[in-house]
């Protein structure tokens, strides 16, 4: 699989924004799917999942409910939603993919993700 993130780009505060990941291959709808963001410097931040069989999906506990995660197994894209951007979501946001179903705490670590996406930089000004 193939993962080609995009939607990113320079955006002001309280502004909204949606990116996309499309996926190559026929097996899209086999894998769970997640968003990271990466600063320069810091860890691989966890996002959100939306699972591959049922659609549940987990939220990184600090997220306000300002990041929404959904998917669209026709078009092989799954979407991250960012609403009321600030400056410290600034980051570089990348897309993985897993064939597997598991609990957040599981999900939420980039080490059990089989491909990852190039990621797309979005840049939040004041």
């Amino acid at each position: 699989v193939q993962l080609q993130a995009s939607g990113g780009g320079l955006v002001q505060a309280g502004d909204s924004l949606e990116l996309a990941c499309v996926a190559s291959g026929r097996r899209f709808s086999s894998y769970s799917m997640s968003w990271f963001r990466q600063v320069p410097g810091k860890q691989r931040e966890f996002i959100a999942t939306i699972l591959r069989n049922n659609g549940a999906t987990y939220y990184a506990d600090f997220m306000t409910g300002r990041f929404t995660i959904s998917r669209d197994d026709d078009r092989n894209t799954v979407y991250l939603q960012v609403d009321d951007l600030k400056v410290e979501d600034t980051a570089v946001y990348s897309c993985a993919a897993v064939m597997l179903d598991a609990s957040s705490d599981i999900m939420r670590n980039p080490p059990i993700y089989d491909y990852w996406g190039q990621g797309t930089l979005v840049t939040v000004s004041s």
